[in-house]
């Protein structure tokens, strides 16, 4: 392919409410950057609790014709907003990379995983049906049903500013909501594009609606009464404190928050298999996914044969514009993220873990105004330090030594998250053993990211995920929808008389 086109629209970044973009009135505006050459791009306006008010106003005025359209019409407009993702899909990946920094192929990548949820809540008819029981007692029928909740919202990370939201409003639409997204202000400018194309798909006005902020929005989206379920993806302090408000004030809420995923290299694995999975898993995106493997889990010799093969390739990273197609890690969201991940850096010096390749200060030619670092490898980590605790989000892999693998299975089950975890190993027996005792909420064999496709559903256990339902799939219809039970009896087979007795089968 030839070399995609770069993102450089200079217009400031809206919200898009009942249907167009409304310039903000709130005065407050925050600057969007380019990671890769450190500068201003364009504005994004910050809502004030009366826009988002607006966009609730809109969202409850147009949901109930929404909600009593046939779940096939509503399969029709996602099905036409599906076809122009698709022909849409490069421009979307170059906002990205503009805005986050991941490289291009990454960010179509990403594309590519949003539309996979589009496509599977196409299917919303077959999703919705209810289960049917005749004659469930003497001349009585039973059936249940899926109505939509209303007015739900997303509040979504800036590391996937396409595929997350997918994860949400697609399914939360063809069950019959309106959607109110709030989007990362760091990379806002997908979230616009993608409500004008499901405009061009025939979605009514007010049903998807757009706000741009930061706290003030997202509170005023927690206490809204009119806002049903909350879907949130991001760090765990912030999935705690919007589960806990959201709770409080009645919602349904789904919060999915930080990780520290491990993968488990036993010595029977293939070598050079694991290193290929490890250098791809924690240093694409430059780290910052909430699946990257953040700690390599070394048991027994192993880690004497892997690590100067990760050091190697480590040191070899391609780290440039994403723009660039060769380009195998971009830069850093903003200059404040990498200043934070070259900190835990220090501090992992300073607790005593041994740095073999140190990322930190690197320049790309023609970038150096970029927010760059390379890829840090460290060895010989242990679960004290806080490099092992801690969620660094960015480009760096902590390797630990353990010495058999029920040691390794301890370690990973007495991390506080449990979002993803991997095992590679050519014994069918330890996979079997590893799947099923590891407690994380999803797991990969000999496959280092193992987020599953979309009729699977994604979610992590422990302090990685609030709430009872993993996202998208059939745990994102019944999150989106509430079930109702019918009893019906007609006239003709009613017994005479009062009955005073609990009703019982007959």
């Amino acid at each position: 392919m030839g070399a995609p086109e770069a993102f450089t629209a200079t217009t400031e970044v809206g919200h898009f409410i009942a249907g167009r973009v409304v310039p903000s009135t709130s005065g407050r505006r925050q600057p969007v950057w380019n990671p890769a050459t450190g500068q201003v791009a364009r504005q994004v306006a910050l809502a004030s609790a009366e826009e988002v008010n607006s966009a609730v106003a809109a969202a409850v005025a147009a949901q109930p014709a929404w909600g009593d359209t046939p779940p096939i019409r509503r399969a029709r407009v996602l099905n036409k907003f599906l076809e122009l993702m698709n022909q849409h899909r490069d421009t979307l990946a170059a906002m990205i990379t503009a805005e986050h920094g991941k490289v291009f192929t990454d960010a179509q990548g990403e594309v590519t995983r949003g539309i996979d949820i589009i496509e599977f809540a196409c299917g919303i008819p077959q999703l919705l049906k209810g289960d049917y029981t005749d004659q469930v007692s003497t001349g009585i029928d039973n059936w249940t049903l899926r109505q939509p909740l209303g007015v739900v919202a997303g509040i979504t990370p800036f590391n996937f500013p396409c595929m997350v939201p997918c994860w949400m409003f697609p399914v939360a639409l063809a069950c019959g909501n309106a959607f109110i997204l709030k989007p990362s202000e760091r990379d806002p400018s997908p979230s616009l594009f993608m409500a004008e194309l499901l405009k061009q798909a025939g979605l009514p006005d007010g049903v998807f609606n757009v706000v741009q902020g930061d706290k003030v929005a997202v509170d005023t989206l927690l206490n809204h009464p009119d806002v049903k379920a909350l879907s949130f993806v991001g760090s765990t302090p912030i999935a705690q404190y919007i589960y806990e408000t959201g709770a409080h004030h009645g919602k349904r809420v789904q919060a999915l928050g930080g990780a520290k995923n491990h993968m488990v290299v036993m010595p029977d694995a293939d070598i050079d298999q694991a290193v290929d999975g490890l250098i791809g898993a924690a240093y694409g995106s430059a780290g910052e996914r909430c699946m990257a493997i953040s700690v390599a889990v070394l048991v027994g010799d192993v880690g004497d044969r892997i690590i100067p093969k990760l050091a190697e390739r480590a040191k070899a990273l391609k780290i440039r514009n994403g723009m660039e197609l060769d380009a195998e890690m971009g830069p850093i969201v903003t200059k404040q993220a990498l200043e934070r991940i070259e900190g835990y850096i220090e501090t992992g010096v300073k607790e005593g873990a041994q740095l073999v390749v140190d990322g930190r200060g690197y320049k790309v030619p023609g970038h150096e105004q970029g927010f760059f670092t390379g890829g840090t490898l460290f060895d010989h980590v242990t679960p004290s330090m806080r490099i092992y605790r801690e969620e660094i989000f960015g480009p760096v892999l902590a390797c630990v030594r353990a010495k058999d693998f029920a040691e390794a299975v301890k370690l990973v089950n007495e991390h506080e998250f449990g979002n993803g975890v991997a095992c590679y190993t050519g014994d069918g027996n330890v996979a079997r053993e590893f799947a099923r005792r590891i407690q994380v909420g999803m797991v990969g064999i000999n496959v280092p990211i193992p987020v599953p496709m979309a009729w699977h559903g994604f979610g992590g256990w422990k302090k990685s995920l609030f709430g009872d339902m993993h996202a998208y799939g059939e745990e994102g219809v019944r999150f989106y929808t509430k079930q109702k039970s019918v009893m019906q009896r007609w006239a003709s087979s009613t017994p005479k008389g009062a009955e005073f007795a609990m009703p019982t089968a007959k």
